[in-house]
């Protein structure tokens, strides 16, 4: 039984993506893996995913994506504080997005600066 879903979920990304692979199963649907895929996807670093409900799993295509990783522990941040940490995680400016759980869902950092909000860091990738 896993722990960590969001975490389970990018390091299954990540491998598929290091083996060359097109396309990574996941073994559990979780409405916040969902919301991260979303974002995932806006971004450009997944094709798409397929829920398959009947068996509990989906499937996801991977796109332009170098590095995914869940943040642990998960940081409360404020907005004077996410610069901090985009330079922990990130490799250069303007590269990659940390995503920020926030009490309006979840939202990019960038968005983060723009609503002047802060939250909790769940994962990045770039």
């Amino acid at each position: 039984m896993s722990q960590d879903i969001v975490a389970d979920a990018m390091s299954n990304i990540r491998n598929a993506n290091k083996a060359r692979k097109e396309k990574a199963k996941i073994n559990v649907i979780s409405n916040l893996l969902v919301e991260i895929l979303k974002i995932m996807k806006q971004k450009g670093a997944i094709k798409g995913y397929k829920i398959n409900s009947k068996e509990k799993n989906m499937e996801v295509t991977i796109g332009k994506l170098i590095e995914c990783k869940a943040i642990k522990p998960r940081f409360t941040v404020k907005k004077t504080q996410i610069e901090k940490y985009m330079r922990r995680y990130l490799p250069a400016r303007g590269i990659g997005t940390i995503i920020v759980s926030t009490n309006q869902g979840l939202i990019t950092h960038e968005d983060a600066f723009e609503q002047n909000t802060g939250g909790c860091l769940i994962a990045y990738f770039y």
